[in-house]
């Protein structure tokens, strides 16, 4: 399929290069003779408007990386397929954990599986990127972590000891983020089959009864942070792999956000929503934003944090660091007006001391995450096409 699909390449971009013009003369054939015709960045815009309202379809007959890679093949793949038959209103939001109800008590659930490649890197391995990825999305769910499962998926041969190590990494991370381990299952595949080991989490966590957090409630005039510097954890995993002549101090961020999200919460800072930026980056965590409240997004470039060592690696790849994955960094939308307040709690909290606003909402164009690049240009920060760091979490 993959040969196949590189061998047409060439026929496939004349194809769609017609499609695209057949659709702008459809266009233009709107408007009545001798009006005046919209400028080009509104046929632009429209245009991107009317695509994104069209309902999603898996265009492929095969998964491939991209359907895992947070952009948006993931996001057809999740709406066109997985929401398209589980559609429920608990489900629909699409948020980080789903609001579900008990005994009139609202708790948070969550569940993750973790694939990444290699299983030990600098700064952390799966397991505890498995507890702290799980402790995350009840985090900024606005949730207190409780209790996490663990799901195993070995393969033959896979190194006892390797395991003791990954499971030892698990325990710590778990004591670190207040939560316990209290349900699992274990599965061993034929060699060849996996890759070592993979991990299922799912967490649960107790809600804040007059508490409401969601992407949907951003509104213009609110501020956009990040809690600290972007894309280490991706750029550590890529060049950890050795595919790469590349040198570069780096280590992955991975942290549990509990404590920095209650300090957050704690100070009455008008926050609207979290997100922990995993796959796609921060990138994908601002288009979610935009398309789920309706809004535009404008981020200035020279506001984003990112370490020197990431910034150059990431140039010698041609890879947008904002398209980068973290592991310990989240993204708030929070009230304008209480923006001071908010970076005064996130940077009196070691995991929070270089946060920064990066941007602002706006009403339009709605939908859209606009970026203010450092050569005073301006461009359109789209979801992540194709999949430039595969298995990174």
């Amino acid at each position: 399929m993959t040969e196949q699909r590189q061998a047409n390449w060439a026929e496939e971009a004349v194809r769609e290069h017609a499609e695209d013009a057949a659709v702008h003369d459809h266009e233009l054939a709107q408007y009545p003779s001798g009006a005046d015709h919209p400028s080009r960045e509104q046929q632009v815009l429209d245009r991107i408007e009317k695509a994104r309202a069209r309902k999603p379809k898996v265009k492929e007959e095969r998964i491939t990386l991209a359907h895992g890679a947070g952009g948006k093949a993931t996001q057809s793949l999740v709406e066109a397929i997985f929401l398209d038959s589980f559609r429920n209103p608990l489900l629909e939001p699409l948020e980080d954990a789903a609001t579900v109800t008990a005994n009139g008590t609202r708790l948070a659930f969550t569940t993750d599986s973790f694939v990444v490649s290699p299983l030990f890197f600098p700064g952390g391995d799966i397991g505890d990127l498995a507890i702290n990825g799980t402790v995350n999305d009840l985090a900024v769910s606005g949730a207190t972590p409780m209790s996490l499962s663990a799901g195993f998926i070995l393969e033959e041969g896979f190194p006892v000891a390797d395991l003791r190590r990954i499971v030892a990494s698990m325990k710590a991370a778990a004591e670190a983020a207040g939560v316990q381990i209290v349900t699992g299952d274990t599965k061993v595949v034929e060699r060849g089959k996996a890759d070592g080991c993979y991990i299922n989490t799912a967490g649960v966590g107790l809600l804040d009864p007059g508490r409401e957090l969601g992407i949907a409630t951003a509104r213009p005039g609110d501020a956009v942070i990040v809690s600290g510097p972007v894309g280490e954890h991706g750029m550590t995993i890529m060049l950890e792999r050795g595919e790469l002549d590349i040198e570069a101090e780096l280590v992955s961020d991975t942290a549990p956000l509990h404590e920095l999200v209650a300090t957050l919460l704690e100070a009455d800072s008008g926050v609207r929503a979290m997100r922990d930026a995993t796959r796609g980056g921060v990138a994908t965590i601002l288009n979610e934003v935009a398309q789920a409240a309706g809004v535009a997004v404008v981020v200035n470039e020279s506001d984003v944090p990112v370490r020197a060592e990431v910034r150059g690696a990431c140039e010698l790849l041609g890879i947008d660091p904002l398209y980068v994955a973290c592991e310990g960094r989240l993204v708030t939308i929070v009230d304008g007006s209480r923006t001071d307040e908010a970076l005064a709690a996130l940077r009196s909290h070691p995991l929070g001391a270089e946060a920064a606003v990066i941007g602002r909402i706006a009403d339009d164009p709605p939908g859209l995450v606009l970026l203010n690049t450092g050569f005073g240009g301006t461009r359109i920060v789209d979801l992540l096409v194709g999949d430039p760091l595969p298995r990174i979490c």
